[in-house]
């Protein structure tokens, strides 16, 4: 799918735009100044796959623990870009700490927590001011929860001035969008440069979702991230993002992206990024692990022995991929089959680089294994797992091995 035009923006060391991939972002929720909590959560999260993690910076405490919390980062090895999230002080935090702005590789600003009336300009003036003075990157972020009241009432006023008046949600939605595009043209007259901006108006409904970043796309070319404010937790708030996102990014809307996830108590906080990756592996943007297709079962495989086997796959596919990365380029688009019986089984088997049919219920108990769309094996007793895991690391070196000679 072609992606809409844009600049690149770099995001430390991380190039973000049309030309380069769509990228993964994900938020701590640990308390910023609790620097040992943040650390190993930013950590677990570019384990993740997260490519750039945004951190609250909300007050003297949080703005003073910034500095070190990026060295101890370093010094694990982690060059993940940081962002700073300021609402309502940021102009006064990023003035007093300049070892934190200095620290931080991009600065989150939302024009409705900036300042109210006559302080909003300059408020909003001095972050991009500091920008500059770093040469950091600014994300413009709208949010419909923190909208300028100020803007909503002025479009709202002119709204019902007109002959045949939107209704109050279509206002507000032309808010949102308006109140980025001004910030555009605001941060542009402070110095900022087109490659140093990025634009985002992050709502809660899939279908304003669309709405809204559809027309920044058309009004604007800058840099967009995506994603709703408030997704939900578990699998609600999994597939409420997967609606939101999909049809912007099939469409080339969206430079990159956060799942918004409500984690449930104890869960990790890397389930967003997960989805995330799942996200645009799953409609062929980016490829990040080898993908395991498995029939979901029915009456003809009683045995969950398939299930286990494909979670099996799964998982050691998975852990494999750290060392796998370096050890054999490409192996990311390996494409496994665990079927369990003989209706799809030989079939998605073909069409998968490696792939296994298991046998169903009153089926001969061999499991035929097809390479590169031929069959290669028949595997049958108690080591079938086993054995397949064996052809699958096989296929691995010999297919992706070579690249290192």
């Amino acid at each position: 799918m072609k992606r809409r035009k844009t600049p690149t923006v770099w995001i430390g060391n991380v190039p973000m735009g049309s030309n380069h991939p769509v990228r993964v972002q994900s938020m701590t929720n640990t308390a910023t100044a609790d620097i040992t909590a943040t650390v190993a959560q930013i950590a677990a999260l570019a384990r993740a796959g997260s490519e750039i993690v945004r951190i609250t910076v909300n007050d003297e405490d949080a703005a003073q623990a910034v500095p070190e919390i990026k060295e101890r980062l370093l010094a694990l090895g982690f060059t993940t870009p940081l962002v700073g999230d300021f609402h309502f002080n940021g102009h006064l935090l990023l003035r007093k700490y300049p070892k934190m702005a200095a620290a931080l590789d991009k600065l989150r600003i939302n024009p409705g927590t900036v300042g109210k009336g006559k302080q909003q300009d300059p408020n909003f003036k001095t972050m991009c001011e500091v920008a500059v003075e770093l040469d950091k990157p600014v994300r413009i972020g709208v949010n419909w929860g923190s909208l300028d009241q100020g803007l909503l009432t002025e479009l709202m006023d002119a709204n019902a001035k007109n002959p045949e008046p939107q209704d109050a949600h279509q206002v507000m939605l032309e808010a949102c969008v308006e109140s980025a595009l001004r910030s555009q043209e605001w941060a542009l007259k402070y110095g900022m440069k087109p490659e140093k901006i990025v634009l985002s108006v992050k709502i809660s409904n899939a279908l304003d979702l669309w709405q809204v970043n559809r027309e920044l796309a058309r009004r604007t070319d800058a840099v967009l991230h995506l994603g709703l404010t408030e997704a939900g937790m578990g699998t609600k708030g999994i597939v409420a993002s997967a609606a939101g996102l999909t049809p912007l990014l099939s469409e080339g809307i969206g430079d990159t992206i956060r799942v918004s996830l409500t984690p449930a108590p104890g869960e990790t906080r890397t389930r967003e990024v997960e989805a995330a990756l799942e996200i645009l592996q799953a409609l062929g943007i980016r490829q990040f692990a080898p993908t395991v297709s498995s029939c979901p079962g029915c009456g003809r495989t009683s045995s969950s022995f398939f299930q286990e086997l494909a979670l099996q796959v799964s998982r050691q596919l998975s852990e494999g991929m750290s060392a796998w990365r370096k050890q054999y380029p490409g192996v990311e688009n390996l494409k496994v089959a665990v079927m369990g019986c003989v209706v799809n089984g030989p079939g998605e088997s073909k069409h998968a680089d490696i792939g296994i049919s298991l046998p169903g219920t009153g089926e001969h108990p061999r499991a035929p294994v097809y390479i590169d769309g031929q069959l290669a094996t028949t595997l049958q007793g108690e080591t079938i797992a086993t054995d397949f895991m064996q052809l699958v690391q096989d296929y691995i070196e010999r297919r992706f091995g070579k690249q290192t000679a």
